[in-house]
């Protein structure tokens, strides 16, 4: 039997990760909230999570900036973007990152509920 998923969030707004963390609780999963990549690469270990959470605008290097490095540390971990940028131009960026999901905030529950789901099914086994 496996452990339950953990799902990691990367959002430098407090009332987002919480409202986040609130969330993944509702749905059983597990999450750890990160106020920014250098906090997440702090705590990062390949198999470490099932999922990653994360804006594009964080308190220090960019969601971008943590994508690039995920891409090359642990290449089939899915990412879910969730931004207020909404511009053709970001989410083409994210996607070319590699993100599953590009979705603008305010997030529709059900519709990253859908993702989550997507992600975990495709991903590693479970940790």
């Amino acid at each position: 039997m496996s452990e339950t998923p953990t799902v990691a969030i990367v959002d430098d707004d407090m009332a987002v990760r919480e409202a986040l963390a609130d969330l993944m609780e509702v749905i059983d999963l597990q999450c750890r909230t990160f106020e920014g990549c250098d906090d997440f690469f702090g705590a990062f270990a390949p198999g470490a999570f099932a999922c990653v959470i994360t804006d594009v605008k964080l308190i220090g290097p960019s969601g971008f900036e943590l994508q690039a490095r995920l891409r090359v540390l642990d290449p089939d971990l899915p990412v879910i973007v969730i931004t207020s940028f909404s511009d053709p131009a970001t989410r083409a960026r994210a996607l070319h990152l590699g993100a599953l999901a590009f979705l603008t905030k305010p997030v529709n529950d059900e519709e990253l509920h859908r993702w989550l789901t997507a992600a975990l099914g495709q991903g590693r086994a479970s940790t």
